[in-house]
């Protein structure tokens, strides 16, 4: 817009609100017209979305790896939420939330137990 980077200038404003030095009202008035703060996370609730959607129509929580739902690779980003876990980088709350619609960690440990 006139030569000014939106996205930059956002990215700016979203820095500056996890610093606590964006001036309230402004925050609010970004927040009134939509602005998203926490875009990975706000990236990861839409996939949870998509998989709770694929688990009610499915029946299981087993995606294939090249799965795609709403133009989303949704098997890659389970796959991706996997590998977090087995490297204890996945937060606990995340965990269990996956867990509550049927997500199984290891397919191996599945079948042989």
């Amino acid at each position: 817009e006139e030569g000014v980077n939106l996205g930059h200038w956002l990215n700016g404003q979203r820095q500056r609100k996890k610093k606590r030095k964006l001036d309230t009202s402004l925050e609010k008035r970004l927040g009134d017209v939509g602005v998203i703060w926490d875009v990975l996370k706000e990236q990861w609730e839409n996939n949870y979305r998509l998989l709770v959607n694929f688990q009610q129509r499915e029946g299981h929580a087993n995606v294939p790896q090249k799965h795609k739902e709403e133009g989303v690779n949704l098997g890659k980003w389970l796959d991706g939420q996997r590998q977090q876990k087995r490297k204890g980088e996945l937060d606990i709350s995340l965990e269990e939330r996956l867990e509550e619609v049927g997500v199984i960690w290891s397919f191996f440990k599945e079948q042989w137990g």
